[in-house]
């Protein structure tokens, strides 16, 4: 249960699910590559909706997903995605759906030429997080210059619904870039 005591940044709000994401994912380091892909198809699905949508689908997704496998994935074929398209416990879009699973062929093919997404990723910023220091919410960019670089990366790698927006979504999400508040336990700097 989190600590409502804490300072924190306030756009999880009081919802218990949104506040634990907050305090235990959102802007903690991942470099582990299934858990980066599983990030990667969650914000494709984000893509026009709040993430607070998705988050509280994360367990469906999980479940419809195959566990977020991208061997799995990358063999649905049209009668599984239609199968999809009927589960209600995901966003029923067919493209984002068939995006997952050409995200997930491009993410083995990526693996198949010696690459992890892990690497790929974290090259971008040489391995360590960019450490921000915003006063307030307002400060936060929705894009930056790095993302627009990822983004472009990304796509000449054949993945799809990962634009500029989603790739700053998916750095915040996975660590890449530590957009905590100055005044919120979670920025490295909390307590100095």
């Amino acid at each position: 249960m989190a600590d409502g005591s804490l300072p924190r940044c306030p756009w999880p709000g009081s919802d218990p699910l949104y506040v634990a994401y907050h305090d235990e994912e959102w802007g903690t380091p991942v470099t582990d590559d299934g858990k980066l892909f599983e990030f990667l198809l969650l914000e494709g699905a984000q893509a026009g909706l709040s993430w607070i949508t998705i988050l509280r689908r994360r367990e469906g997704y999980r479940r419809a997903f195959d566990g977020f496998d991208p061997d799995k994935i990358a063999r649905y074929d049209g009668r599984k995605i239609a199968a999809l398209l009927g589960d209600s416990g995901i966003i029923r879009n067919r493209r984002k759906i068939e995006g997952a699973v050409k995200n997930a062929r491009a993410f083995l093919r990526l693996r198949e030429r010696g690459k992890s997404l892990s690497s790929f990723l974290w090259g971008f910023v040489d391995g360590e997080p960019v450490i921000n220091r915003w006063k307030s919410i307002e400060e936060i960019p929705a894009v930056t210059p790095l993302a627009e670089k990822i983004s472009k990366a990304m796509k000449r790698e054949g993945f799809v619904f990962f634009g500029p927006v989603i790739a700053y979504a998916h750095m915040q999400a996975t660590g890449l870039v530590n957009d905590h508040l100055l005044s919120c336990f979670r920025h490295p700097d909390a307590g100095r």
